[in-house]
């Protein structure tokens, strides 16, 4: 089962049975090789209770094409980026599904150095391969086993200065997911009190979907931050390549608010970097980046866009508002471990709390976080926004339609898989804030 709509813009993603099973994975693994050639790719999975069966599907398809592989087990996702780099080969397939639900399957593939491939840069190519039937070439591969934990966790330790951290409550929630699995014998090295949460990986996720972008999944982590008097709340989504926090107060922390921090601490250690941010995020941080003496640079949403754009620029560091953060340091990709060690060093490193670091951005950046709306015509819609806004605002099209006048801003995307436009607001103050959120809402939904 191979269904074409599986294969979205940045990965594959589908319903296991009904959209995507073990005979379409072996069709996209042995598909992948054909297209790109690579004698040498590394394969993960995640928790998921069809992984082990898609995983070994891939291997075998793969093999079946040629390339040599390196099985590399149960795996977070930048595990995966971490192998290809690492042991220098010449591609990746990580079995994964991220944040969706128990009953999805996916994929996130990459090239050398761990480069995305993405609709626009193969992935097409790679269905339409699968799809069209594959043709035995009588040069079988290898599969063996590889265990890289060891070195991926120096790796992640290498981004700060162990001995700056200090013994922080730390409240970390792995909603059964692959933080569990990861994050151990990193914690093994801090001097943190850490209260692991949901550590069991389990793809039934028995406790809540491991999505911490929806505020429901977010519940746990709030309330256990604040019973247990925790300096500090780390939530990880379901492969464990984004982290999110909440702080002291058990309040969440923004995904613009955390690039800015982390753009801060990156830059003190190496001034004068590149910085790269998506169009949705708050002012608050092309203006950090600014004054920490770094060059900020907008770019569209989606990680295959932003790490190709950090290899065009040299970039030290790329935050997303979705949590994404990625790292020069570790191939261009993202991490959810690294900003947790990150930001263990800058609390540790402040002597405040992080609601106190946060207080300045919270009473100067008033934003709305990203409200969905179903619409019937997408580009109609688009088009009605622009010629309301033109007059009184400068309109850009990198991603969607964004709109900045002098003490607001908006950007609204149209979702790529279905229906939806995503609106990102922000204001000078929370009366304005209230004010334009209505206004645009209303041209919206009208």
């Amino acid at each position: 089962m191979l269904d074409p709509k599986v294969f979205k813009a940045y990965d594959v993603r589908g319903l296991h049975g009904t959209e995507l099973d073990e005979e379409g994975a072996y069709a996209i693994g042995r598909a992948y090789v054909e297209q790109f050639e690579p004698r040498t790719i590394a394969v993960g999975r995640d928790m998921r209770l069809s992984s082990p069966t898609m995983a070994a599907a891939v291997m075998e398809g793969a093999a079946d094409a040629g390339a040599h592989v390196t099985d590399i087990g149960m795996v977070g996702t930048e595990m995966l980026y971490f192998a290809v780099t690492e042991l220098e080969l010449e591609g990746g397939i990580a079995v994964t599904a991220s944040h969706n639900p128990k009953e999805y399957t996916g994929m996130k593939i990459v090239r050398r150095g761990a480069l995305p491939v993405g609709g626009e840069s193969g992935l097409n190519d790679v269905r339409d391969r699968a799809l069209r039937g594959l043709v035995p070439t009588g040069r079988r591969g290898t599969i063996e086993r590889r265990d890289i934990t060891a070195a991926y966790v120096e790796k992640v330790l290498s981004f700060i200065d162990v001995s700056a951290v200090k013994p922080l409550r730390v409240v970390i929630d792995a909603a059964n997911g692959m933080a569990g699995a990861m994050l151990p014998p990193v914690l093994g090295r801090l001097p943190i009190q850490a209260i692991p949460c949901y550590f069991d990986p389990d793809g039934s996720f028995p406790n809540h979907e491991p999505n911490p972008l929806l505020p429901e999944n977010r519940e746990f982590i709030v309330a256990k931050t604040r019973s247990e008097g925790a300096d500090l709340g780390v939530a990880y989504d379901g492969d464990a390549d984004r982290c999110f926090f909440v702080d002291d107060t058990g309040e969440f922390v923004p995904g613009d608010f955390v690039t800015a921090l982390l753009a801060e601490s990156i830059l003190a250690k190496e001034p004068g970097g590149k910085v790269i941010y998506d169009v949705r995020a708050s002012w608050a941080v092309a203006e950090t980046i600014k004054r920490a003496g770094g060059i900020p640079l907008i770019n569209r949403v989606g990680h295959a866009y932003i790490k190709h754009r950090m290899r065009k620029e040299e970039a030290l560091f790329g935050g997303e508002v979705s949590a994404h953060y990625y790292f020069r340091d570790f191939s261009q990709a993202d991490s959810g471990v690294v900003p947790f060690l990150l930001m263990l060093e800058l609390i540790s490193k402040s002597g405040r709390k992080l609601s106190e670091i946060l207080a300045p951005y919270r009473s100067t950046y008033f934003i709305t976080g990203e409200i969905n709306t179903p619409v019937a015509d997408v580009p109609l819609k688009l088009q009605e926004i622009k010629e309301r806004y033109a007059p009184i605002a400068r309109i850009s099209h990198l991603d969607g339609i964004s709109v900045d006048a002098e003490d607001w801003h908006f950007n609204v995307r149209p979702s790529n898989t279905e229906p939806l436009l995503r609106l990102n607001l922000e204001a000078r103050s929370q009366e304005l804030l209230d004010t334009m959120c209505a206004e645009v809402l209303g041209l919206i939904r009208a």
